[in-house]
């Protein structure tokens, strides 16, 4: 072993030393993941192009965890520019450290490493990773990341035979730097090129639309089982249905909670949604069937070819599957349908979560509001000669020193807590401006979508219930109309175009946190900004302090140590994994006879 891999496991081990009395007190496991993020060569269009991967796959395998497991992830950073890698829903309860996006965390350099440790606490249900940083997602980088229950908690179901991930979104094979100077330009990123369904392209159900030479998506299944799909649409801007050919998709949990459980023949799936569907192969297998993920609100006509499509594949079928593709819903200009749709997802009262205790439990009904923030969504616009996208006449300008490390070194001016709670009779501006949200307050937030289309937005560190969605304009009188019962608890939802809907959150974690669009060019062009929610009483207890290996950038850049790039001065993810084991061996008999 090299001098400098060794002193890299002695600080590593002194680290950790350091920290014995914490450990001696936490039991809870530890999963190791090593992600060398690089640039691969693909085609899933038929075109060839540069693609993100994970350990050279794409999409990148996915994340495994335990409630309450701590999860420590070594990112390699591969590519040409800055990365940074998002866990869209993990809570990071007390460690918005490792968020991973541009306000709470500086970027890792090219050929750096840098390595995430947060524990998944109290949670369970399905999400999914991606790389934050300048428009990286429309590359790939991405992969599911589930939450699995504790032995101890039941499930409303019963246990699956299996767990199948499907990832599916518009794809342009245009690369990402390409697209990202058409915004820059001022352009409309127009059309996607398709849909990919895990990574590839349509099954060739049709020669005239479909080419030659495409590889497609495969799901292999046993007859009479039941899987659980964990279901991601993690493409640019384009709104989904997610459909089986002659199956149900029994709807029974989202973004961390369990729903009330109910069948759908197809389901609307926006950008950065995550859903469970329990699909039971019950049928014949005279031949195999679609797997279908076609674009909404569109002009079926001209956007055909934005379909994707896979293969379900009976172990014992007699034939490939033919014909046309399921009927998709008949309302492309009339999104009503949708929302009646997303109305009927409610949460499953009675249902344990990651404790024991029902998730119907918390009353959020009877609790009142603190504040509100009625939060205006407007068509792009030009501000300082550049198009960009606002909320309430905000485009947010990413501060150069993170939120909360600013806040730590005293640093001033770093951002602004001005952020308004409604849109302000004034021309729009790029500003640093953030929400300066109260801690343990219980918030109201409106997003008004005046654009002309679907919005998904959504809040790191935290879930919501979404209590309402209703077109025009929000009123207060709209408050009488809330779901104040079983209404979903989720971290993403879609705002239809010229309507608005409502969201109620408990503000008890502590952090810097992003509320952003998830439709990635909107997200670029600056419609995003971030909740700071300090203890003013913060004792330690609440929230934790900078990790030891933070990286510094912006007014504080002078503190940080150049990395050695060498391949001595890194630990493999199997050497880690076996000295990591070592020393909680060591740790845990030490806190049995201390």
């Amino acid at each position: 072993m090299g001098a400098s891999r060794l002193s890299l496991l002695v600080l590593v081990a002194l680290t950790h030393i350091a920290l014995l009395s914490t450990l001696c007190s936490a039991a809870d496991p530890y999963v190791f993941y090593d992600f060398k993020v690089s640039y691969i060569t693909a085609s899933p269009l038929g075109v060839p192009q540069r693609v993100i991967a994970i350990n050279g796959k794409f999409p990148g395998d996915p994340i495994n965890a335990t409630t309450n497991n701590n999860v420590i992830v070594n990112v390699h950073n591969g590519l040409d520019e800055d990365l940074l890698m998002t866990w869209s829903g993990i809570q990071m309860r007390r460690n918005s450290w490792q968020d991973g996006v541009l306000g709470t965390n500086c970027p890792i350099p090219k050929t750096w490493n840098w390595t995430y440790n947060f524990q998944v606490k109290d949670q369970i249900g399905s999400f999914f990773y991606f790389p934050s940083l300048n428009f990286q997602r429309a590359a790939g980088g991405f992969g599911s990341f589930h939450l699995n229950n504790r032995e101890v908690i039941d499930i409303p179901f019963a246990k699956p035979d299996g767990d199948i991930f499907i990832m599916i979104g518009d794809w342009y094979t245009r690369n990402h730097t390409a697209l990202r100077m058409a915004l820059d330009a001022g352009k409309d990123l127009g059309m996607p090129d398709g849909v990919l369904i895990n990574g590839k392209g349509p099954y060739q159900y049709n020669k005239t639309l479909v080419p030659d030479g495409i590889q497609y998506e495969t799901i292999n299944v046993e007859p009479g089982k039941t899987y659980r799909l964990r279901v991601h649409n993690v493409g640019v801007s384009t709104s989904l249905n997610f459909r089986i050919q002659n199956h149900n998709l029994l709807l029974a949990e989202t973004e961390g909670h369990y729903t009330i459980q109910q069948n759908y023949t197809n389901f609307d799936i926006h950008v950065g949604q995550s859903y469970s569907f329990l699909v039971t192969m019950d049928q014949n297998a005279s031949s195999d069937y679609y797997i279908v993920a076609s674009a909404r609100f569109v002009n079926e006509s001209i956007w055909q070819r934005v379909t994707g499509v896979a293969v379900l594949h009976y172990s014992n079928s007699k034939g490939p599957v033919s014909g046309p593709l399921p009927d998709a819903p008949k309302d492309a200009f009339d999104p009503q349908w949708s929302m009646n749709q997303a109305l009927t997802v409610r949460q499953n009262g009675s249902a344990s979560g990651a404790r024991p205790n029902p998730q119907g439990s918390f009353h959020y009904g009877q609790i009142n509001i603190t504040d509100t923030y009625v939060l205006k969504i407007v068509p792009p616009v030009t501000i300082d000669g550049k198009l960009r996208a606002a909320i309430n006449g905000i485009s947010f300008v990413n501060p150069q020193t993170p939120i909360r490390l600013a806040d730590q070194h005293k640093i001033k001016g770093a951002y602004k807590l001005d952020f308004p709670n409604m849109s302000l009779s004034r021309l729009p501006r790029r500003d640093m401006s953030v929400i300066n949200a109260t801690y343990k307050g219980f918030i109201e937030i409106v997003f008004q979508n005046n654009d002309t289309t679907v919005q998904t937005f959504h809040l790191d560190g935290y879930s919501f219930f979404v209590v309402g969605m209703g077109y025009g304009n929000w009123t207060v009188d709209s408050k009488n109309n809330y779901n104040k019962w079983d209404a979903i608890s989720r971290c993403t939802t879609q705002v239809f175009p010229g309507a608005w809907t409502a969201v109620l959150i408990s503000l008890d974690n502590p952090g810097a946190w992003n509320l952003r669009s998830q439709n990635l060019d909107r997200w670029y062009l600056g419609q995003e900004t971030y909740l700071r929610i300090v203890n003013p009483e913060e004792n330690g207890e609440t929230e934790f302090t900078a990790p030891d290996n933070v990286l510094y950038c912006g007014a504080l850049a002078n503190l940080q140590k150049q990395q050695k790039t060498s391949s001595a001065s890194s630990i493999s993810s199997e050497t880690f994994k076996l000295f990591f084991s070592l020393l909680m061996a060591f740790f845990t008999l030490v806190c049995t006879f201390r």
